[in-house]
């Protein structure tokens, strides 16, 4: 069956570490370090396919192995091995559906930065939310979310390990 003929299209899913004051980033880089949330996200993204913008991907230290990396980007020269780059948000969800389905994995991530989080929050189903107990200085935020339109559907609490700088939160949050 297609989505065109009754089967709900594949889920879009938020995946972001956020301080009480809603920074994800600094010089192109997260504010804190997370170890344990580290894990947390390769879990939860393992598998699927991933959207980032540029900078996102330009923050990482390689490519995301086991998902595919879709980076959206204005350079039409940008080229990196295993790396599918895409100039709009349309053209990377088209991707990364088609993978999914090649692939069988059961949701899309969108892995940030700010203008990628705040352009396909409309179409988010669900958040993976780390609430990082802190509130850094930053340079890049979350999106407000939208009062009423999500539930909250699950929260862990979690002491700061031996390599985590704050204590954290990890909260699902489902679309109404």
């Amino acid at each position: 069956m297609t989505e065109g003929r009754g089967v709900k299209p594949l889920d879009i899913a938020l995946v972001v570490a956020m301080g009480q004051n809603r920074a994800i980033g600094r010089d192109g880089n997260l504010p804190w370090r997370l170890r344990s949330d580290m894990k947390f996200f390769r879990k939860v993204t393992m598998g699927k396919p991933v959207i980032m913008g540029r900078r996102t991907f330009e923050s990482l230290p390689r490519v995301l192995d086991g998902r595919l990396n879709i980076v959206l980007t204005r350079d039409p020269d940008f080229s990196v091995p295993g790396v599918v780059a895409v100039a709009s948000l349309e053209a990377a969800i088209k991707e990364a559906r088609t993978w999914a389905a090649r692939e069988g994995a059961d949701e899309i991530a969108v892995i940030g930065g700010e203008g990628v989080f705040s352009a396909v929050m409309p179409q988010a189903d669900r958040i993976y939310l780390t609430e990082v107990h802190a509130a850094p200085d930053a340079d890049t935020w979350f999106p407000e979310l939208e009062a009423g339109a999500w539930r909250e559907v699950s929260r862990d609490a979690y002491g700061a390990g031996p390599q985590d700088d704050y204590d954290f939160s990890i909260v699902i949050l489902e679309r109404l």
